[in-house]
């Protein structure tokens, strides 16, 4: 793929800051499944927690292509650290951008411009995850306010977010007319924060319950139309997919790397395993995954960073089930190249393969982004 220059220089530089910033903290993070919060400060002061606000908000006015290429690299070294990266963009910058008002751009975009600011999505319940429509946390009108009631689950960073992108049932029944979207401040009396998941991997990145107990909110968080809540989400949730794919295609090459590393390395029987063809197969069909996951990321983001939105969908869904179905095939042959050592701790591809899973599920199984997929193609 074709970078500008100004994307090369963002390139080496997310790579020096991902190699001397945050590998020394992957063994803790791992070891302890601790937030790594000084990484807030230092993604902050570089841009990268903030990239998508734009400069009129003092922000470094980032696109989609730029905030992939940041993430890809941090993948590298660790999905968990990753995810931090354009943290606010589906909590906070992308709902204002495209469905807030003026006075709510101004109220929110400086803040998140000084690189501090973190914001949590709390779309998920324990029965809604892929069926957004069933979503039962409820937001009563009640004068200039409106009071929120209901549980959300799986909710990455809430402990940490200074705001919450919430989505909620405005009116009665199930379907998704009547779920409006809201732009709390994670202070608000209400808002009680449940356990904290144990996860099989990604640790660092945590997730919690949340709990929304009479909250009552000012009418002026609400973001975009009342009742507009399902369409608000999926046009942000197209435009992050990607971001999501990037950030497992540096776990991809990571997994890949470690590999040819290791394969060149290690001996049996007299020769380096890299010498053997059942090795070479599999570090090829893996060098050819992951260059195809490049190509198809980069090219939809591009497509998209021009304007052209008619395939916004189509590609999201494409890119978001593709990369990550890569790396979790690559992460589990990087396993096996390793043999015995790829199940131990002592090398990172165990993590990689447990790290990549998450990435298959979260917003929006594979299979339902087939499912989107096939219902683009043939104009459902």
């Amino acid at each position: 793929m074709k970078f500008t220059e100004e994307q090369d220089m963002l390139r080496d530089m997310v790579r020096r800051v991902a190699e001397e910033q945050v590998r020394p903290l992957v063994a803790e993070m791992e070891e302890t499944k601790r937030f790594p919060e000084e990484l807030v400060a230092v993604f902050g002061d570089l841009g990268l927690l903030q990239m998508w606000v734009p400069e009129e908000y003092g922000g470094p006015g980032g696109d989609l292509t730029s905030v992939c290429i940041a993430k890809e690299e941090i993948g590298r070294v660790s999905l968990a650290a990753s995810t931090l990266c354009a943290n606010n963009s589906i909590g906070l910058i992308l709902p204002l951008l495209h469905f807030g008002t003026e006075a709510q751009k101004a109220r929110y975009l400086p803040e998140a411009a000084h690189g501090r600011t973190l914001s949590a999505v709390a779309i998920t319940e324990p029965e809604a995850g892929s069926d957004v429509s069933a979503i039962r946390t409820t937001a009563r009108r009640d004068g200039d306010s409106y009071v929120i009631n209901g549980q959300k689950s799986w909710i990455t960073w809430a402990a940490q977010a200074n705001y919450m992108l919430l989505f909620a049932r405005t009116s009665v029944g199930r379907g998704h007319d009547g779920i409006s979207v809201f732009l709390v401040d994670t202070k608000t009396p209400g808002v009680r924060i449940g356990r904290k998941e144990t996860k099989m991997g990604r640790h660092g990145s945590p997730t919690y319950q949340v709990f929304f107990e009479n909250m009552r909110i000012d009418a002026d968080c609400l973001l975009g139309e009342e009742g507009s809540g399902f369409k608000a989400c999926m046009r942000i949730l197209d435009l992050n997919r990607p971001s999501v794919a990037a950030s497992s295609l540096g776990l991809a090459q990571a997994a890949l790397e470690e590999s040819l590393n290791y394969a060149k390395d290690r001996r049996q029987f007299g020769r380096r395993i890299a010498d053997f063809q059942a090795i070479q197969f599999k570090l090829a069909d893996m060098a050819m995954k992951v260059e195809a996951a490049r190509t198809l990321l980069y090219s939809s983001t591009q497509e998209i960073d021009a304007g052209d939105t008619a395939r916004l969908t189509l590609l999201s869904s494409m890119v978001k089930c593709f990369v990550t179905d890569v790396a979790m095939e690559v992460a589990l042959e990087a396993v096996q190249v390793h043999g015995a050592y790829g199940y131990s701790t002592e090398y990172p591809v165990e993590r990689f393969m447990r790290d990549a899973k998450l990435n298959q599920i979260l917003e929006g199984t594979n299979e339902i982004h087939r499912v989107i997929i096939a219902r683009q193609l043939i104009g459902r």
